[in-house]
């Protein structure tokens, strides 16, 4: 039995279908606790019910085909569900993340301790930028990237990281730098985060920065390993609000919507915010991320466009009464910049700590390019360039 359980091997999927349970259990009463704020201004409001823009006025059917991505969806699949294939293990002496994260050892091949980053690189975003060997030390991950000197994490590194104080206070402070160098700042212990004072800057940079995309996927999966899921989904709806509401990085939509609200566990925290998501995608027919048309009260016909590889297919607009049965209300459009958390239990380890730890929690951001076509980045990704 023994030698039977060992050789099995779990069957992945072979569709973005299977890969996708979000809206698995489409249920509203789980979605009504995850605490993220849609409150917003009634000219806000009437904006968004009544944008007659001529996307809108567009027939879905004259719109071009669009499918979403099977790698994007493949390799966050594997993140929720911890790896099920994974086996290789170590000895608690290789631990090198944390050890790393204990500034025991350098990063290799910089030889750069992690003191030295958090101290030092601050605001030098240059440095920031264009270093291609940092980031998967300061945000480790069970699988491996392009720094193959870098380890991958195991299950028991991830329990030493996370029952160890200092680890976790510097990498709370590596969060904050890497927030302030794409021009936001976490405001406290629940992962809440806001524009920084110079914003405008950083994101005119991050708008135009696709590897930096990358490394944000890199980020978030990361804080989900090492004990910080609720931080995610603040991030995510601040970048929901700033493409979709203030047209602020308009180039990371796809990014947003095909990786990064993927990347959160919990499937009503991810129906929430692709809700919200909808109900600001513009042109609204090519929203793919929304529920299966079946789920929809119709068939796999009418009132959809063109499918792609993966059987899902973009949607007609929803008329506002269907909104309103499922969940979305016709006054909760983009608010203010602060996102709050969804859950602050996870942090509670830090109690008897504090954030002094992430000192300057102002400041700014940089980035590269985005220009590369959308496909790119789903390749890219699903090598895991960072």
């Amino acid at each position: 039995m023994g030698n039977l359980v060992a050789s099995w091997r779990f069957k992945e999927p072979s569709t973005v279908e299977e890969c996708d349970s979000t809206w698995g259990s489409d249920s509203e009463s789980d979605d009504e606790d995850s605490g993220i704020s849609e409150s917003v201004s009634p000219a806000e409001s009437e904006r968004a019910a009544g944008d007659m823009s001529p996307q809108l006025t567009e027939s879905p059917l004259s719109a071009p085909k669009m499918k979403r991505s099977f790698y994007a969806a493949r390799d966050l699949y594997k993140y929720r569900h911890s790896y099920p294939n994974y086996r290789k293990s170590r000895q608690p002496n290789e631990y090198r993340n944390l050890r790393f994260y204990l500034n025991k050892i350098p990063l290799i091949p910089d030889g750069i301790y992690v003191e030295e980053i958090l101290t030092k690189w601050r605001g030098d975003y240059d440095k920031l930028e264009h270093n291609h060997t940092y980031i998967q030390w300061l945000f480790p991950l069970r699988e491996q990237g392009l720094n193959f000197y870098a380890h991958e994490l195991t299950q028991d590194e991830i329990k030493e990281f996370q029952s160890t104080r200092e680890a976790k206070r510097r990498f709370l402070v590596a969060y904050a730098l890497m927030l302030d160098f794409y021009g936001i700042k976490l405001l406290d212990k629940s992962g809440n985060v806001a524009r920084a004072p110079n914003w405008q800057q950083r994101f005119r940079h991050l708008n135009e920065s696709q590897h930096n995309y990358l490394r944000i996927t890199r980020i978030l999966k990361s804080l989900g390993e090492l004990g910080y899921e609720a931080f995610k989904a603040p991030l995510v709806r601040l970048f929901l609000e700033e493409s979709l509401c203030h047209n602020t990085l308009p180039n990371m939509q796809h990014s947003i919507l095909e990786y990064f609200v993927y990347t959160i566990r919990l499937p009503a925290t991810r129906r929430r915010l692709l809700r919200f998501a909808r109900q600001h995608y513009r042109p609204a027919h090519a929203f793919l991320w929304g529920p299966l048309p079946k789920r929809r009260g119709g068939g796999s016909g009418g009132g959809s466009v063109g499918a792609g590889s993966s059987g899902i297919r973009a949607p007609a607009p929803t008329p506002e009464p269907q909104r309103r049965a499922e969940g979305e209300s016709p006054t909760s459009p983009c608010g203010g910049i602060i996102v709050s958390s969804h859950s602050a239990t996870l942090c509670q380890e830090l109690a008897g700590g504090s954030l002094k730890g992430v000192t300057g929690l102002e400041g700014p951001l940089m980035m590269v390019d985005i220009r590369g076509e959308r496909k790119e980045y789903g390749e890219m990704n699903e090598k895991n360039h960072y």
